[in-house]
């Protein structure tokens, strides 16, 4: 590395070792290819990592060999559609607030309806960008009901409850919230049990990681025999993480490795998990594709119960099938790549979009479509 580069450029900058990372890629991909005689599927299950090589025109780079499978880690777009009804059901109850991350404004329901076309029809539809920032839109107007769409995983949880414990401890009694979150492990051992699922390796979300540390993923490894390699953001983070993945198919000794060591500790945020010890306990949630999964999701204890807006405004949830020709939850359970999809890029695009994935920003045909491939 020249003196320049090295004192100018982040080491997960550099172009040099990003180079020397893709060589080594070549030969490694050539040589788990040749021991196994089969294709490598490495899944980025955070679709901040899919985005991320999209945005990097990463694919045109990778061996011929290798392919990356998208799978489910966009929020959003894991939120099933009985849970979007539930929203929007919420938005038209008089008087209410609903507070939310962007992502959620175009995700359409069943009807055909999303929270910006509730908006339209005069419902109080409110961008944040923290849920503290719906707890003082409660405290600010007490006769006011407002209501956080909650949805997520591990990283966004340990907010959430954040701005819950300040909320009771501000005695508020206006405030709610939707608990529509996600626990990412038990969604690898659904994938992994599935026979048909040719899953090489996973490239584990950095973000998820940092909340709940290495130990939870580490039954992929040892039950399965699956490489994994906790990933940051970055291109050299990246390609390394993909290099750590084929190293351990080469070896066969599979483990949980942590490429993203500068954020991700081995016990993870022990202050965060405790907060979401205190304010969620484990529940069975319905995912987008899946359906209910046991064990696999978080909603509100009992001593937070009463922030339940479901429970609150007395909503009945009913599941409903997803829209007509889209290959979204195909896309999620790695069985598809958008370009498969008979609407990606015609009936469904970003400014039209049918299936969640193309709404949200982390959405893998989100990223197709505007990175290419």
């Amino acid at each position: 590395m020249k003196t320049a580069e090295r004192y100018t450029t982040p080491l997960w900058h550099s172009r040099s070792m990003a180079a020397r990372a893709l060589e080594e890629m070549q030969g490694l991909a050539a040589a788990v290819s040749k021991k196994t005689s089969a294709s490598i599927n490495i899944m980025e299950v955070c679709g901040t990592h899919t985005m991320a090589i999209a945005a990097g025109g990463m694919r045109r780079l990778f061996p011929g060999q290798l392919r990356m499978l998208s799978g489910p880690g966009c929020p959003v777009c894991v939120t099933s559609q009985g849970d979007i009804d539930l929203v929007l059901a919420l938005a038209e109850v008089p008087g209410l607030t609903i507070a939310t991350f962007g992502d959620m404004l175009k995700v359409k329901g069943s009807k055909g309806l999303d929270l910006n076309s509730m908006r339209a029809r005069g419902s109080d539809v409110r961008i944040v960008y923290s849920p503290l920032d719906a707890v003082e839109l409660a405290a600010a107007d007490p006769a006011r009901e407002v209501v956080f769409i909650g949805v997520g995983f591990e990283t966004t949880a340990p907010v959430v409850a954040a701005a819950l414990a300040r909320a009771k401890k501000r005695g508020l009694k206006n405030f709610s919230i939707t608990a529509f979150f996600k626990l990412v492990p038990p969604a690898l051992d659904l994938l992994l049990s599935d026979p048909t699922n040719k899953i090489s390796g996973f490239m584990l979300p950095g973000h998820v990681s940092a909340i709940i540390g290495l130990e939870p993923y580490r039954f992929v490894a040892r039950k399965y025999g699956v490489p994994c390699a906790v990933t940051g953001f970055e291109p050299l983070d990246i390609l390394t993480g993909i290099n750590m993945l084929l190293k351990q198919m080469l070896s066969g000794r599979p483990e949980v490795q942590d490429e993203y060591f500068r954020a991700v500790p081995e016990g993870g945020n022990r202050a965060a998990l405790k907060l979401m010890e205190e304010v969620f306990v484990v529940s069975d949630p319905s995912w987008r594709a899946i359906g209910v999964l046991k064990g696999s999701g978080m909603s509100l204890s009992p001593s937070y119960s009463s922030f339940d807006a479901v429970k609150r405004f007395k909503l009945k949830r009913s599941e409903a099938p997803e829209p007509a020709g889209c290959l979204c939850g195909k896309i999620l359970l790695g069985k598809a790549l958008p370009p498969d999809c008979p609407l990606f890029g015609k009936g469904c695009t970003p400014s039209s979009a049918v299936g969640p994935c193309m709404v949200s920003s982390e959405g893998a045909c989100a990223a197709w479509f505007k990175y290419g491939n």
